[in-house]
């Protein structure tokens, strides 16, 4: 899924790694005009090469590059959440770097990172708690304590396991 529809994917981390209601076609479509829409001009100004004004051509590429770096920004930021949210290390590089150089491959790890922090967090082991029996407090008037051999009071206090 990362390699055939990237935009799908981040959509779907950034919907389960914020916690207002973000849905997932947002940062989808997004994704979807920086990345796959400067893919599909990229591949069209290739296949039209000679018809096209090499100025033309050089505007087209600027403007992918710009595209692109403007994508591993927003990504980037996107990665850079994660990481403080689940308190990650972070990578050798800067994470809009990571998302710029090595997009498809961030993206992946990612999902993986939240799939595995999202099923640790459902699953998470309940502690049961057993009130303590009913106790009950008698007044010193009620019974009488036994006295010991020099004249002073004794409390006998018993301990019993559970």
């Amino acid at each position: 899924m990362g390699l055939c529809c990237p935009c799908v994917l981040f959509g779907r981390n950034v919907e389960q790694m914020r916690e207002v209601d973000t849905p997932w076609t947002g940062p989808c479509i997004c994704h979807a005009i920086f990345v796959e829409g400067g893919i599909a001009l990229a591949a069209t100004t290739a296949a039209l090469h000679g018809f096209i004004d090499p100025r033309t051509t050089c505007l087209v590429v600027e403007g992918l590059f710009f595209s692109w770096w403007m994508c591993g920004i927003y990504t980037g930021l996107v990665r850079q959440s994660l990481q403080k949210k689940y308190h990650l290390e972070n990578s050798p590089c800067d994470p809009c770097m990571v998302h710029c150089c090595m997009h498809w491959c961030a993206l992946c790890q990612e999902h993986r990172e939240l799939k595995g922090r999202l099923l640790d967090e459902t699953f998470e082991p309940m502690t049961i708690v057993n009130p303590p029996p009913v106790q009950q407090m008698n007044s010193a008037s009620d019974s009488p304590l036994p006295r010991s051999t020099n004249g002073a009071d004794q409390v006998h206090v018993e301990m019993q396991a559970l």
